[in-house]
């Protein structure tokens, strides 16, 4: 039976990337206001309970790359394309916490050794 904190996560993960979408596709704003809020609160969740161990090496390359790549794209051609520029714009609210609380946990994780 799964661990109730990676059901907690795994539910935190489906959720932000849902809202986000949503967001995104309605215009409510996801760099502002509650919806951030909500959207960063889910990140750090995401980040405190998907990760650890030895997923730590993959989710922080994987997650670097998915920011580096959101914030470039959205500022050339796909940012410009209807909808496609605010989904990208509220990923980026999302994982920019989840892969900043992993960063700290690996921090944590070398200074142990």
């Amino acid at each position: 039976m799964p661990k109730k904190q990676n059901i907690l996560g795994a539910w935190a993960f489906l959720i932000g990337v849902i809202l986000a979408i949503v967001v995104g596709l309605l215009g409510l704003g996801a760099t502002e206001g509650t919806y951030a809020i909500v959207l960063v609160i889910l990140g750090i969740i995401i980040g405190l309970l998907n990760i650890g161990g030895a997923e730590l090496k993959e989710f922080m390359l994987a997650g670097t790359v998915l920011v580096i790549v959101s914030a470039l794209g959205g500022q050339t051609y796909l940012g410009l394309i209807p909808y496609v520029g605010e989904i990208i714009k509220a990923l980026v609210v999302l994982f920019v916490p989840a892969t900043i609380v992993v960063a700290l946990k690996a921090v944590f994780v070398l200074a142990k050794r």
